[in-house]
């Protein structure tokens, strides 16, 4: 691959892709969900390339897993050293130094300074699942309590959490019993469809006089589980104070609080977590994506005191396995020496480039962000706000076809999220194909009712 950049170079998938999408088709399950098909081959920085030569920016970034971009050099010499020397023990019956060191530098960067104990898992559904036991064995209650429109993962502990999209939890049954859901603080869109703003619905208070009172009694609640900003969602950041007031009505109660960065984490935004932003610690704190740089490995972190299961009340045969954590801890030492700084530079500049689009284009409706945690909002009416999610697949559709990796999340934002990496002249290129994707998908024209 040219290393110099840009060097974007696409074209209709090719006979080597169409190969490879044909065995998918017939081999591999159905239920994965795929935008365009683009057939990656190998991966460099920015740059992704396919098996028919055509080369990607990447703003997608492995769903925000590959922070310090594809093979890292660095991170690559740490997995390729390791791997020489033991690739697997199993944690759960056996010591190695990795595990362990990598547990105190999680527990170092991880807000609060409180004493912390670390479980490791192979993804975030994982982590999840080991936070709702936790919470549960703690406590001795049954409850938990979520947001609408959140993503906690697929497993049936999580599922039972998420409140993303329908399909996700159709057809699967009754899931876990005790988990009510409260609407999100949305300043764009309120969750229970109000509009004009400003939004009637105050979710800490729709928790303490409707859940509460109709739902689940406090003392039945093991746990919150938010996340400090809604990822699968829409990229939705939460008004400043949300986040300490459930601390206060956790607190009030008895009630764990916990953080779910599993995207948000990891510099994503600017910081190491997004709940820094606010100030704020949770009493149990699960990450994955983007700790590993694209190797599989979560996190759960906990006070030491709520972290006080028994031997064998819960175990990983690979969580923490020796070459994942070598990675994360190269990952992290990339992160703190100069990518989430970067992070937040990048992201303020995106930001104040595309902070006008909303005026200038008929069907964009909102931007928002943190870092390079960016989305923008598509709507088919600028008045009544409704969802565009057919412009968003056409956005997403023709990015593609002009060489740029994007995803969307929730019912119709395009979300921003490069590699941490990223520098300016990515930036640049990225959003002059996608301002030009807006205006093909209908955006053109500054019009305030769509």
């Amino acid at each position: 691959m040219e290393k110099k950049f840009p060097n974007i170079k696409t074209a209709l998938p090719g006979p080597e892709a169409q190969k490879v999408l044909a065995l998918d088709r017939q081999y591999v399950s159905p239920s994965y969900t795929r935008d365009y098909p683009l057939v990656a081959k190998r991966g460099e920085g920015m740059l992704v390339e396919d098996v028919d030569g055509n080369t990607f920016l990447d703003f997608a970034a492995g769903i925000a897993v590959v922070s310090t971009g594809h093979c890292h050099p660095d991170v690559v010499r740490a997995i390729q050293h390791q791997a020489e020397t033991l690739i697997h023990l199993s944690g759960t019956d056996f010591y190695y130094p990795q595990m362990a060191q990598l547990a105190e530098k999680v527990a170092q960067i991880t807000p609060g300074s409180f004493p912390k104990r670390v479980y490791f898992g192979n993804s975030g559904t994982e982590a999840m699942e080991a936070a709702m036991k936790m919470a549960r064995y703690h406590t001795r209650r049954p409850g938990f309590i979520a947001f609408l429109g959140s993503f906690h993962g697929r497993t049936f502990g999580s599922l039972s959490l998420t409140a993303s999209k329908a399909v996700q939890r159709q057809g699967f049954g009754a899931l876990l019993a005790g988990v009510v859901h409260s609407p999100y603080p949305n300043p764009y869109r309120c969750a229970a469809g109000h509009w004009p703003q400003p939004c009637v619905c105050d979710p800490v208070e729709f928790i303490e006089k409707k859940l509460f009172k109709t739902s689940v009694a406090p003392q039945d609640v093991a746990a919150i589980i938010v996340e400090p900003i809604q990822g699968e969602g829409g990229y939705v950041v939460p008004p400043a104070g949300f986040l300490a007031r459930l601390r206060e009505l956790a607190d009030q109660h008895g009630i764990l609080l916990i953080f779910d960065e599993v995207q948000s984490g990891m510099g994503r935004t600017g910081k190491m977590f997004a709940c820094q932003h606010e100030g704020m610690a949770p009493d149990i704190l699960i990450t994955a994506k983007g700790i590993a740089s694209g190797l599989p490995l979560s996190v759960t972190v906990a006070r030491a005191d709520v972290m006080n299961w028994p031997v064998g009340a819960h175990a990983s045969t690979f969580g923490g396995n020796p070459v994942a954590c070598a990675a994360a801890f190269e990952t992290i030492r990339l992160l703190e020496e100069k990518y989430v700084q970067n992070s937040a530079r990048m992201g303020e500049y995106i930001l104040k480039r595309i902070s006008n689009w909303p005026a200038e284009y008929s069907i964009v409706g909102h931007v928002r962000g943190r870092g390079l945690m960016i989305g923008i909002e598509l709507v088919k009416n600028k008045e009544t706000r409704e969802p565009h999610a057919e412009a968003r697949a056409r956005v997403l559709q023709s990015a593609f076809e002009k060489g740029l990796m994007l995803i969307g999340c929730g019912e119709s934002t395009v979300r921003i999220v490069p590699p941490l990496i990223c520098e300016q002249e990515h930036a640049d290129v990225a959003l002059d194909i996608l301002e030009k994707c807006i205006q093909q998908a209908g955006g053109a024209g500054s019009a305030r009712y769509g």
